[in-house]
């Protein structure tokens, strides 16, 4: 199975990951978890017109009609720079269950049924969802409860509303599925920052005479991370090339429990070779560390997605993971 990126598809990667580079999203993160959405917004339109909020979307909404790989990169890219807000729920979910959505600059965040009780950074979008198996609704007349979050910038709502509107013709498995991918995507980008940052730490930092990351031990923690980012990197591309097929769901819970591990291998490598200055909110590391650590149980927790895994091949063990 090729997994080698089309030109135009690095290319989109490539302006992307220019373009938060650019914006300084560290500045945008901490503004957000304030509750500031002026930057962000801004980033956001820019994003939109880029096209990248209608990714998915067919041309005549408005969208790029591209499909699920071209996702996977884009919120690889927005993983690695760490962008906040709904980005999983405005990119993935969304647009794949409303059957009427345009492409645009709206903000758009849901509760999800069983997997994502609380809204993220409901008092900063423009719409609010309630979705699931059996319903899907856009929330109107809304009041929000603050709860806490481990990550600063996953600024969380427990949401109520006086009403609501039903949307018909939701598909929901296959925009779960998707959302579930998009976090795997989001996951290893973080996890290849973090990597990165350890990475450009070991060369700077000394100890008895020369940078650290000339030692051995430290190459061998920094190496099994980025094997452990590089072996999730093709069950994402083999879950978007299977997404919406029988064994979609399989593919995206494979690609969301390795991305997640390796993240979290990578945050824990990082921190350790960081030492106590990754601790600190005020190093960039921080942002990244805690946001792979909350994405690790959103969108399902990785017992969840083990046992959908393990159900599916049980009942049909000969479809490799990623086949169309």
């Amino acid at each position: 199975m090729r997994f080698v990126l089309e030109p135009e598809q690095q290319d989109m990667a490539d302006t992307l990951r220019s373009m938060f580079a650019a914006a300084d999203v560290p500045d945008i993160a901490r503004a957000w978890a304030a509750g500031d959405g002026e930057g962000w917004r801004k980033l956001w339109q820019r994003i939109a017109d880029l096209g990248v909020t209608g990714i998915t979307l067919p041309e005549e909404r408005g969208g790029l009609g591209l499909g699920p790989i071209e996702l996977t990169l884009c919120l690889q890219e927005c993983g690695y720079a760490g962008l906040p807000g709904p980005v999983i729920e405005s990119l993935a979910l969304l647009p794949s269950l409303l059957p009427d959505l345009t492409a645009d600059a709206t903000a758009r965040t849901a509760v999800v049924d069983r997997h994502v009780p609380y809204a993220l950074d409901a008092d900063l979008a423009d719409e609010v969802y309630a979705v699931g198996p059996t319903s899907s609704r856009l929330l109107t007349g809304i009041s929000l409860q603050r709860r806490e979050s481990f990550d600063a910038t996953r600024r969380l709502f427990e949401v109520s509303s006086s009403g609501d509107e039903e949307i018909a013709g939701a598909d929901f498995d296959r925009a779960f599925d998707l959302a579930v991918l998009g976090c795997a995507a989001y996951a290893l980008g973080l996890g290849n920052r973090m990597l990165d940052l350890a990475t450009e730490h070991v060369k700077q930092r000394q100890q008895f005479g020369r940078p650290v990351g000339e030692f051995q031990a430290v190459k061998h923690h920094l190496a099994n991370a980025l094997l452990k980012l590089e072996f999730a990197r093709p069950l994402i591309r083999g879950a978007a090339l299977s997404a919406g097929t029988p064994h979609g769901g399989r593919d995206a819970s494979a690609a969301k429990v390795a991305a997640a591990d390796a993240a979290h291998l990578a945050a824990r490598v990082a921190l350790q070779v960081h030492g106590a200055i990754g601790y600190t909110a005020e190093h960039d590391l921080h942002r990244y560390l805690t946001k792979a650590t909350a994405l690790r149980q959103s969108w399902g927790t990785p017992a969840w997605h083990r046992r959908r895994i393990a159900t599916s091949l049980s009942t049909d063990p000969d479809t490799p993971i990623g086949s169309p």
